[in-house]
């Protein structure tokens, strides 16, 4: 990532070049009102990766200025993300530990004469604001003296007023064509408990206010944020310069990062989840860090993908393709590729001794050594994909078991099935076949071909699994309402198999099951009660 080119690296480049900056300080700045998704994550590599390419380093500043929707289940959770992603930030802070400073701020503002406490009814305020083609009107509280505003604004603190009926304001201009300019809001009234101050305070600072003095207080040289932010750039720097601030923080915006079909909004998640849509922030659908860690996904493979993005400053869609396909690249030689029967049917060798096991010494992984091996069972009973199975053979292009034909069972022997039973629905329940000795794997046998090879686990030794799949979460339509949107449909659960070798694994291990696709072991699974989460299919499945 070092070697990334971008234009918030050709900026700091510069910067240091000139001497503005002798070390890069970078904010990560997350609002502890739910858990992190995947789109955070552009935002979190940007921020480290920023600093940490010229020598510098990041704070981690949760931005908890909005006591009614913040926990610190969030906190930790937050925490947690960014560690997972490979960032330790040299700092954690909180917005809260400025709310004295950030107050002082605002009464140096109103010493100024460039702010006001206004008792305006917040809907005739928003009409007096005005909109993009009508200039905002003053408020008749726009003028009163200093003496009162700083009479005005210590009830506020002190609990005299309820909320909503007043707010301390920016006096900047109402007739800018830039609406963030227009006397906006500094600090507002709330009564309710903060996480970390508890009820020390009743009124809290505006983002648009506090984030800036928070940079500034930490020394923040480029505070990296999202497009959205770009129009509230001459606010920042107005709440910096007007109240003094000895360090002066630079703004700069890049674009937004969206996944295709994938809900990329913290409030629409949080719907989910408290309207009991979804399992918790964590359901392996969520894109949220903790879900797609939930899922199987790997760090590595986030990160990287996030770099295939690239940066610039416009808003950006990538489809879920390209996500998947850094999973598969990331796990191609760290997973474990073993065999598993998800739609399993019997098979049946009418010619191999009843009560003989044999063993096959195979590797993990043919393309990592390291990975090592281990033995595979074979005997009379098997079960193989009921997909790999039909009854007749229907063209030349087929090339897995039909009756009459012959395939090669991994690391094993030929067989060919020569009858099938049914149950009383007419599906085919068990298939009788026989295998050839002389074809075992290895010994190089080769005076006829197969009609394809296939896999399969021992049926006496196979451990029973269950394994969760995934489709996308919400229907792609703009027209429907996010419950009428959600796909019902996306998990599906189905019962199989998987060989031996599992049946001591834990949750976070990560396989490649042959010819199926990646799978992890989910947090639920138990040595007795296997559980797997299907992370990406293979790019071509046979699923």
């Amino acid at each position: 990532m070092e070697n990334t080119s971008n234009f918030i690296k050709t900026i700091i480049e510069t910067d240091l070049a000139s001497g503005k900056h002798k070390e890069i300080i970078t904010r990560f700045p997350p609002e502890p009102n739910g858990f992190l998704h995947i789109g955070h994550a552009r935002a979190i590599i940007t921020d480290f990766e920023s600093a940490i390419q010229f020598g510098g380093y990041t704070n981690l500043r949760y931005d908890d200025t909005n006591p009614s929707k913040e926990d610190d289940i969030y906190v930790k959770g937050i925490l947690e993300d960014i560690r997972w992603l490979g960032y330790e930030p040299k700092n954690v802070f909180f917005a809260s530990d400025y709310f004295e400073e950030m107050y002082e701020r605002a009464v140096l503002l109103i010493k100024k004469g460039l702010a006001y406490v206004d008792h305006t009814p917040a809907d005739e305020m928003a009409k007096e604001r005005g909109n993009i083609n009508t200039p905002g009107k003053e408020s008749k509280f726009r003028n009163r003296s200093v003496e009162e505003n700083l009479e005005l604004f210590k009830m506020m603190r002190d609990g005299k007023f309820k909320e909503g009926e007043c707010v301390l304001r920016a006096k900047i201009d109402m007739s800018s064509p830039n609406m963030n300019m227009r006397d906006p809001a500094l600090y507002r009234i709330s009564f309710a408990e903060h996480h970390n101050t508890g009820k020390k305070w009743c009124i809290y600072p505006m983002y648009d206010y506090a984030h800036p003095l928070e940079d500034a207080i930490e020394g923040i040289t480029h505070s990296l944020c999202s497009l959205e932010f770009e129009d509230h750039r001459p606010l920042y720097d107005w709440v910096v310069r007007e109240t003094e601030m000895p360090k002066i923080p630079r703004q700069i915006e890049f674009g937004r990062l969206s996944i295709e079909n994938t809900v990329m909004s913290k409030r629409l998640l949080r719907e989910l989840v408290e309207s009991n849509m979804v399992t918790g922030w964590d359901d392996p659908r969520m894109p949220t860090l903790s879900g797609l860690r939930r899922r199987g996904y790997t760090p590595e493979a986030i990160r990287a993908f996030i770099v295939s993005t690239g940066l610039s400053k416009v808003n950006s869609t990538a489809g879920n393709d390209m996500l998947e396909a850094a999973v598969r690249d990331d796990l191609s030689l760290k997973a474990k590729r073993v065999m598993a029967v998800i739609n399993p049917i019997k098979v049946t060798l009418t010619n191999y001794p009843e009560g003989k096991i044999e063993y096959f010494e195979v590797p993990y992984n043919q393309d990592n050594e390291e990975l090592g091996s281990r033995k595979i069972p074979f005997s009379k009973h098997l079960y193989i994909e009921a997909d790999d199975f039909v009854v007749t053979k229907p063209n030349n292009k087929y090339k897995r078991l039909a009756l009459n034909e012959e395939v090669r069972l991994f690391h094993a022997y030929f067989i060919k099935a020569n009858e099938v039973k049914y149950d009383k629905d007419g599906s085919v329940i068990e298939i009788l076949a026989t295998y050839d000795e002389n074809t075992r794997s290895g010994s190089g046998f080769n005076e006829r071909k197969p009609n394809g090879t296939i896999h399969y686990v021992e049926a006496t030794k196979a451990v029973p699994a269950k394994l969760n799949f995934f489709g996308p979460m919400i229907h792609d339509d703009e027209d429907l309402s996010l419950q009428e949107s959600f796909n019902k449909d996306s998990w599906t659960i189905k019962n199989g198999y998987v060989e031996e070798s599992l049946e001591s694994t834990i949750p976070q291990d990560k396989y490649q099951f042959m010819r199926n696709g990646y799978f992890n072991v989910d947090r639920e699974s138990k040595k007795e009660s296997l559980v797997f989460n299907e992370i990406v299919p293979l790019k071509s499945s046979y699923k």
